[in-house]
C-alpha cells in the first residue's frame, strides 16, 4: 500500500517574516479527503563550534514562545536562497564573534515533521580567528562554553531541552567516539 498523500488544493491563511501558515485538502491513498495544516518555514541551522580546549559555545537567550530561557548550541535561519552552509559560516560569527574551521554536516533534524516543514541543517566546526559578534538588532543573548559532558549531563538533568541542541550532541559525541577507534 503506498502511504503518500496527493495535495488537492492549498488557502494560505497568514504569510509572515519567518513562518506562513496554509490550509490543505490532500488525498488519502484509500480515497478520503482530509485537511492539513502545514506552518511553511524557511528553515535554519545549529552550530556545535568546539574550542581549542575542547569546549562547545552555547547560547543563553530568551524565547518568546515558549515562555522561558534557552540554553542551546549557535543556530539560527535560513535566510531565502541561502545554502545551510553559508547559513552555518554566517551565524556562527554573528552569535559568537568567532569564525567557524573545518565544517562538518552532522546531518539534518526535522523538530516537528507533523505539522511544520521547518528542516535544521546540523553542523561541527572548530573555533577559528574572532572577528566580532554582530547580534540582530532584537537579539540578546548570553555566550558560555561547556564540556560535551558538561552539555549531556544538561540535557539529562533538563536543564538543556532544545531538541536539535539534545540531537547535535549524540551526533558530535558519536563522531568523537568512531574517530577514537579508528
Amino acid at each position: 500500500m503506498k502511504y503518500d498523500e496527493k495535495q488537492i488544493s492549498t488557502d494560505y491563511k497568514y504569510h509572515g517574516a519567518v513562518i506562513n501558515l496554509r490550509v490543505d485538502q490532500a488525498q488519502l491513498p484509500d480515497g478520503q479527503i482530509v485537511q492539513r495544516e502545514v506552518v511553511e518555514h524557511h528553515g535554519g541551522v545549529g552550530i556545535a563550534m568546539e574550542d581549542e580546549e575542547g569546549k562547545f559555545f552555547m547560547v543563553t537567550q530568551w524565547r518568546y514562545a515558549q515562555n522561558m530561557t534557552t540554553m542551546e548550541y549557535p543556530a539560527g535561519k535560513r535566510e531565502p536562497g541561502e545554502d545551510d552552509l553559508t547559513t552555518a559560516k554566517r551565524e556562527i560569527v554573528e552569535e559568537t564573534g568567532y569564525e567557524g574551521t573545518d565544517f562538518v554536516f552532522l546531518g539534518t533534524n526535522i523538530p516537528t515533521p507533523a505539522y511544520d516543514s521547518e528542516q535544521i541543517g546540523m553542523y561541527y566546526a572548530k573555533k577559528g580567528k574572532f572577528c566580532g559578534q554582530n547580534l540582530d538588532p532584537d537579539e540578546f543573548l548570553n555566550l558560555s562554553r561547556m564540556s560535551l559532558d558538561e552539555i549531556t549531563d544538561a540535557i539529562v538533568d533538563g536543564r538543556i531541552q532544545d531538541g536539535k541542541t539534545v540531537a547535535m550532541t549524540f551526533l558530535v559525541r558519536e563522531m568523537k567516539r568512531r574517530e577514537n577507534t579508528k
